[in-house]
């Protein structure tokens, strides 16, 4: 459903936007780029939609699509699920707990669970500062004044609270045995501190602190009070791409020490678990160290279909098909999803077009993009009109584009949308550098909005992508107690292959590299838990794909459709000649095919689903394409493209 919202001019002062000095850390803000400063400069600067009140220290670029946003703009802070916890900061205090973890056939649930209870007397919190790994929470007295600091981080069963006054604490809700540990919900949980712990009787010096933290069923109390000790101060994700494998080490900075944490469930860290927690991602092993690496497979960037395979009679079938759908071209979308939709869907045409050697053909559809691809990239278009042009949020720090669709005027989806009109100008612009400078400083930004390699003034850095996690989210307020969460993996693996393919004619070889990691950490992620996620710890789940993954449940739904074929589809498109990545056991595609389409292939985007059986059948795949009606081609793709991949699979 399209969004409609009203546009609203920027005023100096947001209300409810508290300012507090914030902390530096690798990820902290950085001199800006100059170039991307002009670009901006040349834009219209205002919010689309209404502005949030933010929870947000003075100097933080507001961290939308987090899996931590719900600390900050909703009206009430929501929970969070850095994994194995599931954390509530509330206005007076927080508490802490393991999810209760449990399925039926529809869903995974593992919501915020309180157990650990700590009021702190407090009114309000503010992020006074986020990394890769860790985010930190000013906990505010009523006169806005600081009292403490929590810092929450990703992997970890730990909280740790830094106390900057005096203050005498209760931790319930119930009695803290004499080893400080207490059992709730069948699940163990502990305080350490420096300050002085009588039961549950808490009581802290200014500068003092306590780590709150959890034990997972087979893990030794004494081991994890140890290492709860260490307080965690800010954590960092570096990725090396070498040969045919992304590492990414996750780095937890400490006071001093091992502290214990473990990596998203699925990944192997190659370290002795210390124990392990149930999570609605299956199980989580914790290891006491301070670093752990994980590998994915590299996928390289992509922008062409191998057609070398393809005999002469497939290539003549193709030829009539190319020459059918641009005679039937229609470009005539406003927003920025089924627009960016729309350019992706020519650009492939022309691609297609100009592989089968059809040059004046793909001059025909250069001829009607490049003129609409200019109108999009004008900087100063919504100075002058309401759609087919961009705005950049000097509140929350982005480009938004107009029309609006899906919440985007609210920083949902914004790697779905920007990663079509990448991909497009990647394909127009290769063979074109004169153009590729003309669209180049709007364009630039919409690639630093979803992929900035750096935290600058303008832009978070990688808008939705979660280093730890590795995928991204795209809720940009996250105005849900279930936390952050996604739908589309594979739009968001087709957005880091824009971003790639982007960069590279671009020469930015710092964002090319950080697009080519995410992109292959994207797409092993989206594998691992969307596509052929490994269920075996929910018996009840009654299905092989996941739609939706939050930080707190897991669902076989969509926001669009009840379709099964919906369900998995969205997994798919825009089936880019990236998504080879989909390519896992064939019997398993064959099941995910035939749970999607019980009735046969008249069904919503049967399209995208007998792209993806032709990974694993190709013959098959091409006999139902070649008999599917066109209401069942998808606006994002066309006969000509669809015939092509089933037949590039041969």
């Amino acid at each position: 459903m399209l969004l409609t919202v009203a546009v609203v001019a920027i005023v100096a002062g947001v209300a409810g936007v508290w300012l507090l000095p914030g902390t530096g850390d690798r990820a902290g803000t950085t001199t800006g780029d100059p170039a991307i400063a002009a670009s901006i400069a040349g834009l219209p600067q205002r919010s689309v939609g209404v502005p949030p009140t933010m929870r947000l220290a003075e100097g933080q670029v507001p961290p939308t699509n987090r899996w931590f946003s719900g600390l900050v703009f909703p009206d009430e802070p929501q929970p969070v699920f850095p994994l194995p916890l599931s954390v509530a900061v509330r206005t007076d205090g927080l508490s802490l707990g393991l999810p209760e973890v449990r399925a039926d056939d529809a869903t995974i649930f593992g919501s915020h669970t309180p157990a650990l209870d700590v009021p702190l007397g407090t009114s309000d919190l503010r992020v006074v500062a986020y990394d890769d790994l860790t985010v930190t929470v000013a906990m505010l007295a009523a006169g806005g004044a600081e009292t403490g600091r929590l810092v929450i981080t990703r992997g970890s069963p730990f909280v740790h609270y830094t106390a900057t006054t005096a203050q005498d604490l209760t931790v319930g809700p119930q009695p803290l045995d004499a080893d400080g540990t207490v059992v709730i919900r069948d699940g163990r949980y502990g305080v350490v501190t420096d300050g002085e712990l009588t039961g549950s009787a808490l009581s802290l010096p200014a500068g003092g602190s306590a780590t709150f933290y959890a034990v997972p069923p087979d893990g030794d109390p004494a081991v994890f009070a140890d290492a709860a000790r260490v307080a965690v101060t800010g954590g960092s994700v570096t990725e090396d791409v070498a040969g045919d494998t992304v590492r990414s080490t996750l780095t937890y900075r400490t006071e001093g020490g091992d502290t214990i944490a473990g990596p998203m469930p699925g990944a192997d860290a190659g370290c002795d678990p210390v124990g392990r927690f149930a999570t609605v991602y299956g199980p989580m092993p914790v290891c006491h160290t301070s670093a752990l690496t994980v590998g994915d497979p590299v996928l390289a960037p992509s922008g062409a279909l191998d057609l070398s395979g393809v005999d002469d009679a497939g290539r003549a079938e193709l030829a009539t098909l190319v020459e059918r759908d641009v005679a039937e071209l229609t470009l005539d979308a406003a927003d920025t999803y089924f627009g960016g939709k729309q350019l992706v869907r020519a650009a492939t045409l022309m691609r297609l077009a100009s592989d089968l050697g059809l040059e004046p053909t793909a001059q025909r559809v250069r001829d009607q993009l490049v003129p609409l691809l200019e109108r999009w990239a004008d900087p100063a278009g919504c100075a002058g009109r309401s759609t087919h042009c961009f705005v950049y949020d000097p509140v929350v720090r982005g480009m938004v584009g107009l029309e609006s669709s899906f919440g985007s005027e609210e920083f949902n989806d914004h790697q779905f949308h920007y990663g079509y009109f990448l991909y497009a100008a990647a394909l127009l612009g290769r063979d074109d550098p004169a153009l590729v400078e003309r669209i180049g400083p709007v364009v630039d930004l919409l690639a630093a909005d979803v992929g900035s390699p750096v935290r600058t003034p303008e832009f978070p850095e990688y808008r939705a992508f979660d280093a730890f996690a590795g995928h991204s989210w795209a809720s940009g307020f996250s105005p849900f107690g279930d936390g952050n969460n996604q739908e589309s993996s594979s739009e968001s693996v087709s957005a880091y292959n824009g971003l790639a393919l982007w960069s590279e004619l671009r020469g930015d070889t710092v964002q090319q590299d950080r697009a080519v990691a995410m992109l292959s950490r994207e797409a092993a992620s989206a594998m691992r838990h969307w596509v052929e996620p490994d269920l075996a710890a929910f018996p009840e789940f009654a299905h092989g794909v996941v739609g939706i993954n939050w930080g707190g449940k897991r669902d076989h739904a969509t926001w669009f459709s009840a379709e099964p074929s919906a369900i998995l589809a969205i997994q798919l498109i825009p089936m880019s000649p990236v998504a080879e990545y989909l390519r896992g056991d064939p019997e398993r595609i064959r099941e995910n095919v035939a749970a999607a389409t019980p009735t046969g292939y008249d069904v919503p985007y049967a399209d995208s689903i007998l792209m993806y059986l032709a990974l694993a059948d190709p013959d098959a795949a091409a006999t139902a394409a070649r008999a599917l009606p066109d209401e069942r081609i998808d606006d994002g793709n066309s006969r000509s493209y669809l015939t092509a991949w089933i037949l590039a699979q041969r």
